[in-house]
């Protein structure tokens, strides 16, 4: 796999002809719209598959999966288009594998009213998929917001294991403080809360839990490491997997990294896996800067290692992106949340040239709407596959997206033509 990087003067064609790979399969792998505007600095993923097939008259799915001893799992994974077709056409090529360089787990966080069609066509590239459906309320009761039902039976239809993400913030990321403290001081908020949660585990068929835990800090890292065991005593003896979802709090204070220096030793010793993840929101109040840093990841990654072993700790990524208007001024200046496509098209037609910041791995553009400034920064391949290269550096059971409503073609596509995606289910 290679990642090109558009120049002053190149065209989807020209591309197609330096890599050698058709106009037809750049613009599918990469999702591409506007095929007359490429953007300077927008980022064109470059996959040549090792064996494809023509297809025939008569051809069906099962019998081109059978044909090469591979699944057709595997045809939707490397074919993602299909997943949007009730038939297949001869004289289309299909690829039917990439040459990987090993296997690796993904894990996916989404909100149970994600597109349908969206859905099944990530599922084949997910290990594990956390709904965030449930909140936990002031006396210990669950709160659900939408019927998961079906969610969770087209997961395991696709070998994907659903996991019910439990927190005390709201669907829409807002904060609890006081629904924290009961979770981590009263004996009975505990108590009501983990039957309440064994109740909706035993309905709903979920396989296992996540929970998120946001305020972990040197102070109270033993209150947390006490609610833990108990949960997990509870939950592991129903048969059931727990997770835990951390937010590390990563910050910078010029070039220093800055995050809590915490003891994760007990909860690695509870926990099936930990997932290191900062959600990201539709509202933000943050300054400009960049959606996630590799350089931040690896400066934490270096310490965690201390508490927990690599093989245990899955590091994650959120794909939304921010347009901040400038200068910015906390409370009064406007911030909007945008998707990656969106991010493109508007450099697009403001005539921006996007940049990309090397110490975080990721881009960012600037642009004038009526005069007012914007900084626009978000995540693309390289950013993601900067990741994947972490994941090997520290030998990382997996990645995490934070969040799969929004399908974003290059991003699967950059992991799936390096590596083998695990399934248990």
């Amino acid at each position: 796999m290679v990642i090109h990087v558009v120049q002053q003067g190149d065209t989807i064609q020209s591309i197609s002809d330096f890599y050698g790979i058709s106009v037809t399969r750049l613009i599918q792998d990469n999702g591409l719209e506007n095929l007359e505007r490429l953007v300077i600095g927008q980022s064109i993923v470059i996959a040549i598959p090792e064996v494809t097939y023509t297809v025939q008259e008569g051809d069906t799915l099962e019998g081109i999966a059978n044909l090469y001893n591979i699944t057709i799992m595997q045809l939707l994974m490397n074919n993602p288009f299909l997943s949007d077709r009730v038939f297949i056409y001869p004289g289309e090529i299909l690829v039917i594998s990439y040459s990987k360089k090993g296997s690796i787990v993904v894990h996916g966080n989404t909100n149970p009213n994600i597109n349908i069609e969206i859905l099944r066509k990530t599922l084949p590239y997910l290990t594990y998929l956390s709904i965030l459906n449930y909140t936990a309320t002031r006396d210990g009761e669950i709160i659900t917001y939408f019927d998961d039902t079906q969610i969770i039976k087209i997961a395991k239809e696709y070998g994907t294991m659903p996991l019910l993400l439990i927190t005390t913030l709201t669907i829409q990321g807002e904060a609890n403080l006081g629904i924290e403290y009961n979770l981590l001081f009263d004996e009975d908020f505990q108590n009501n809360f983990i039957e309440n949660l064994l109740s909706i585990l035993n309905v709903k068929g979920y396989q296992g839990v996540n929970l998120s835990f946001q305020y972990i800090n040197i102070s109270n890292i033993y209150l947390y490491n006490a609610f833990f065991a108990k949960f997990t005593d509870r939950l592991s003896a129903q048969g059931y997997s727990v997770f835990l979802t951390i937010n590390p709090n990563i910050s910078n204070n010029g070039s220093e990294v800055s995050f809590e220096r915490v003891d994760y030793s007990i909860l690695n010793d509870l926990a099936q896996n930990i997932i290191f993840m900062n959600y990201q929101w539709a509202t933000n109040i943050n300054p400009p800067g960049p959606i996630s840093s590799i350089y931040n990841i690896d400066a934490f990654l270096n310490y965690v290692n201390n508490y927990i072993p690599s093989d245990k700790i899955i590091i994650g990524i959120a794909t939304i992106g921010y347009d901040w208007e400038l200068p910015f001024l906390p409370g009064f200046s406007s911030i909007y949340s945008i998707t990656y496509e969106r991010a493109i098209n508007l450099a697009g037609e403001k005539g921006a040239v996007i940049q990309f910041d090397e110490l975080s791995q990721t881009p960012y553009f600037l642009y004038y709407d009526e005069q007012v400034q914007h900084i626009v920064w978000f995540i693309d391949s390289r950013s993601i596959n900067s990741l994947l290269d972490i994941v090997v550096k520290y030998d990382l059971y997996g990645l995490g997206i934070w969040n799969i409503t929004i399908y974003n073609p290059q991003l699967w596509l950059v992991i799936n033509s390096q590596y083998e995606i695990e399934k248990f289910i």
